[in-house]
């Protein structure tokens, strides 16, 4: 039966079941597309032959909500989204945002804050004795003790805090499949212990070998170099081949205890799962309410790999997907862009062939597919590993290959180009191939900073591989004939970047002539090493001390330099350049950031002399000088000119 999955009794009983098998709590809207984490376990779970029913954002408040299909006859699954809740819900000033793009019609409020918690503790009110699995991106990143950025503390495992009695981490097909056969072949919930990719209560060690056991949890909460310590016990040992038994101690009779990774799928597990029957789109039912936006997103572009060996300190990768790619073939890729060529909202435009990294479709080398990835070392940071292979063939035929397809006039890459390894590639096909069929005007990169200091804190090349890069492209782009731009992703505020190398970085914008629309604080969320830094104050691979700011004012100010054009920015740019003592960038030289705006300004230009730590004074430079005006006509004339910008939106607007 092609249809979406029971959502009610009436549902159910079209298909003629008198109960499911398990029953899927969520915290997004149904959305039946292989984008949405739900879809693809439910449908996995389906395929093999269990009966699921959905139950899509219920009233946490109401226990009846999740009495949808009655009591399912194996248990509840758990997920809270695609999205975490709290970074569904807040910006990273804490703010409450206006819009839920998980929900129909953009409505905000449908589900609580720590979903994962909240619904599994709305299921023990009725079901005391029920299994409980909760999985998805909000369970797998606090599957052990984590720092929460919201509540500003270290929570314990949310799998205690929920009281559900499994956690399915990463990305859960095989998992749920092992977990769904144990419980249907009469195995007790708790003892279902064996199972990769999982996390589990356990009252003693007795059962295992050859595990590590973390530091307890109070004295994780005693000191925090501890918790550093923990972290990166468990960061290095994230991988399915070589990552050990992890237990966490709660006290002497309560530990929770991690399973190595599941394998990394095949090739072709990875085609079957993408071939499941998806409606492709959200539930009907939404639709009078205004549709699921998210589907926007995600309605024309591909998924081809999953996994990222990339090594970003501020991405939770590692944890989640892994470091190991894995891809699916060209045939399923092609099979499913058919499918959206046949979409009757289709219009030619493939948006996207990629995942978390586009470019990357095949394990960095060789042995990672039988010995795992190195615990000791990154593949590309701080330069590429002797053993990578660089290759863009498999990726550029597959691109040839959809491109070439009737009804399709152009395929897009959007998702992350690892503009680095596209560096170390000495064949340049792909990357005119790139330039010329690929791109819309604009490629987005994420190069995040280009002060070393920082980079080497956000786990990026140096700042030289991405200016090599941009003249490259710039090369390929002309002798293209063709005015395409490169469109930085920036983070402000990341451990590591005082007010020091923000500034830095805004001169590197006014040389480049780059004005960024959007800025992105650093957001400290759940098992990164980024999260950790934010957190300790050290970096747990070596245990140094790295600057952080904590006070918002202080992340504004890092925020506004990079929009330091911005009027309403001045003051903190202002207060900025006095605190990193770099005044000589207030004036009137086109060198300068801002331009004065009181007599203590004009008369002294304050610069740091060769050591960097006192503060001579200078006279007006000779830019300066030539204006020859008094400083309340300056400020007359700033105004006047803010005046006629105003006036001037206005009539393009009324226009």
């Amino acid at each position: 039966m092609n249809d979406f999955l029971p959502i009610n009794r009436e549902d159910m009983q079209k298909r003629g079941w008198d109960e499911v098998d398990f029953t899927f709590v969520i915290g997004d809207a149904y959305v039946d597309h292989p984008s949405f984490g739900p879809a693809i376990i439910s449908r996995v779970l389906e395929s093999a032959g269990y009966r699921v029913g959905i139950i899509s954002q219920p009233d946490w408040k109401d226990p009846e909500s999740i009495n949808v299909f009655g009591e399912p006859r194996l248990g509840f699954l758990v997920c809270a989204g695609n999205m975490d809740s709290m970074v569904n819900h807040y910006s990273v000033s804490k703010k409450r945002r206006s819009k839920d793009f998980f929900t129909p019609g953009g409505v905000m409020g449908k589900r609580p804050d720590h979903a994962t918690v909240v619904y599994g503790n709305l299921i023990r009110r009725t079901y005391k004795k029920k299994p409980v699995i909760i999985g998805g991106i909000e369970a797998s990143l606090r599957r052990m003790a984590h720092y929460d950025y919201w509540d500003d503390c270290l929570k314990r495992s949310v799998l205690l805090d929920s009281q559900a009695d499994i956690l399915s981490y990463g990305m859960g097909e095989k998992s749920i499949v092992e977990i769904a056969d144990a419980l249907n072949s009469g195995i007790p919930v708790n003892e279902i212990t064996f199972v990769k990719g999982t996390v589990y209560k356990t009252n003693s060690l007795d059962g295992l070998y050859d595990h590590i056991v973390l530091p307890d949890y109070n004295s994780l909460c005693k000191d925090k170099l501890n918790y550093a310590k923990s972290f990166y016990i468990q960061y290095c040992n994230t991988d399915a081949f070589s990552g050990k038994c992890l237990a966490e101690p709660y006290s002497d009779s309560l530990y929770i205890v991690q399973n190595p990774m599941s394998l990394p799928l095949s090739t072709e597990e990875m085609d079957k799962i993408y071939a499941l029957p998806f409606m492709r789109s959200y539930h009907p039912s939404y639709e009078a309410l205004g549709g699921v936006d998210a589907i926007n997103e995600v309605k024309f572009s591909i998924i081809s790999n999953r996994g990222c060996f990339g090594g970003c300190n501020f991405c939770a990768l590692t944890f989640h997907q892994g470091r190991i790619i894995q891809s699916r073939s060209h045939e399923s890729i092609i099979k499913e862009a058919e499918l959206i060529i046949q979409d009757p909202d289709f219009k030619g435009y493939i948006h996207d062939v990629g995942g978390p990294t586009a470019n990357f479709r095949k394990p960095a080398c060789k042995k990672q597919m039988t010995k795992g990835v190195c615990t000791n070392r990154q593949c590309l940071f701080p330069k590429p590993c002797p053993n990578l292979e660089v290759d863009h063939t498999d990726y550029l035929e597959l691109l040839r290959k959809l491109r070439s397809l009737p009804g399709v006039k152009k395929v897009f890459i959007r998702s992350g180009i690892r503009f680095d390894y596209i560096m170390a590639d000495p064949d340049d096909t792909f990357f005119r191939e790139m330039c010329e069929h690929h791109i819309s005007g604009q490629l987005k990169v994420a190069p995040e900073h280009i002060s070393d200091v920082v980079l080497k804190t956000l786990g990026k090349p140096e700042n030289s591989v991405y200016q090599a890069f941009c003249k490259k492209y710039a090369a390929i782009n002309k002798k293209l004939g063709k005015p395409q731009y490169l469109v930085p992703y920036l983070m402000s505020s990341h451990p590591g970047s005082t007010v020091k190398e923000a500034i830095e970085l805004a001169e590197y914008l006014r040389d480049n002539h780059l004005s960024p629309e959007q800025v992105q604080d650093f957001y400290p969320t759940p098992s990164t090493i980024s999260t950790c830094m934010y957190y300790t104050g050290v970096d747990p691979r070596t245990m140094k001390p790295v600057f952080v700011e904590h006070n918002p004012h202080g992340k504004a100010m890092q925020r506004a330099l990079i929009q330091y054009k911005n009027p309403k920015n001045y003051e903190l740019v202002h207060e900025a350049l006095e605190q990193g003592h770099r005044t000589d960038l207030i004036g009137f030289d086109k060198k300068c950031l801002i331009r004065p705006r009181n007599k203590q300004d004009a008369a002294f230009r304050k610069t740091p002399d060769k050591s960097g730590k006192t503060i001579s004074s200078k006279p007006l430079s000779a830019a300066e000088k030539k204006y020859g005006i008094s400083f309340e006509k300056y400020d007359k004339m700033l105004k006047e000119q803010d005046k006629s910008k105003k006036n001037n939106s206005k009539k393009r607007k009324g226009h």
